[in-house]
């Protein structure tokens, strides 16, 4: 049986091997230690507290966490909240054919969770490190194509490319360093995120900041400039901003449902959420920035 803890964290101070592949291999299931990648370098490290999780560390900072034994586990607070806003609209016993697109890859811990839930689902994977890409699937059990995809790219430049209404949510969590690289974060962007959406899809978005909350603000308000709905869900520290942490937002055509049975869920968590409808997200963003691309910003007074 696995442990499951908060942390998942090694406990002790013992450096980790650098692993060696030869070129073109990919490695056969999870093995400890630190891999280079085309970005950088990335640590893969075995869960002391549970007994078949790995975390994975990129470039120093914690990505993802997988459960070989449960794909429906998710260790970081914020994919639960992801997650359960995505099944509130789609019901999994309604067992729908979903169109998903992530954009950041890290060890795809979300794609297996909804390949888990909504079993004939399609997704696709944008991530940038090909030798990540390539880490990845040879050290979890993901999903074969065509019902997971992992597309090599920048998220920006591959959205632009998509069919419109071709998907029915799509997720960004990049992160370069402690916040979204900010061609992902403009109201231009988003207008591509809302053509690629089909009628009712969702944009969920893992937005990180600090206690001044000015990234956070920036955020919804872009988020609110390009759609008619919104939601924000995070814990009352952060909503207070009395820490870093991170919010999940929200954007869609269609009105988040009043559903008791998510805010329920969310306060059952190990870090209950409390989730805000579109007028306090409104009232949040209220005098913040809608960010643009450099070249359509307006020229400062």
């Amino acid at each position: 049986m696995a442990r499951r803890g908060k942390s998942g964290r090694k406990t002790d101070d013992s450096a980790p091997g650098v692993v060696e592949l030869p070129r073109g291999a990919r490695p056969d299931g999870p093995v400890e230690g630190v891999y280079y990648i085309d970005t950088g370098d990335c640590e893969l490290i075995a869960d002391q507290d549970n007994s078949t999780g790995w975390l994975l560390r990129i470039n120093g900072v914690m990505s993802s966490h997988i459960d070989l034994a449960d794909p429906l586990f998710l260790e970081f607070e914020y994919m639960r909240w992801m997650a359960a806003l995505i099944e509130s609209r789609w019901p999994t016993e309604s067992r729908p054919k979903l169109r998903g697109l992530h954009l950041g890859g890290g060890a795809c811990s979300l794609a297996r969770y909804f390949h888990a839930a909504y079993p004939e689902a399609r997704q696709v994977v944008v991530e940038l490190d090909g030798k990540l890409a390539e880490y990845v699937r040879g050290w979890f059990d993901l999903p074969k194509a065509p019902l997971l995809r992992l597309r090599v790219g920048e998220a920006r430049a591959v959205t632009e490319t998509l069919t419109p209404q071709t998907r029915d949510f799509i997720i960004r969590d990049v992160f370069a360093g402690a916040l979204t690289p900010r061609p992902l974060t403009t109201g231009e962007f988003n207008a591509h995120v809302r053509r690629v959406l089909a009628p009712g899809g969702i944009y969920v978005v893992n937005s990180g900041d600090g206690p001044d909350l000015k990234n956070a603000r920036e955020d919804a308000a872009t988020i609110a400039a390009a759609f008619e709905h919104t939601v924000i869900i995070a814990d009352p520290a952060m909503l207070k901003g009395r820490r870093y942490g991170n919010m999940v937002m929200a954007g869609s055509d269609e009105p988040f449902d009043d559903d008791p049975g998510l805010a329920r869920r969310l306060l059952g968590g190990a870090v209950p959420a409390h989730i805000w409808n579109d007028a306090k997200v409104r009232a949040f963003a209220t005098g913040a920035r809608v960010r643009h691309d450099p070249e359509l910003a307006s020229p400062a007074p």
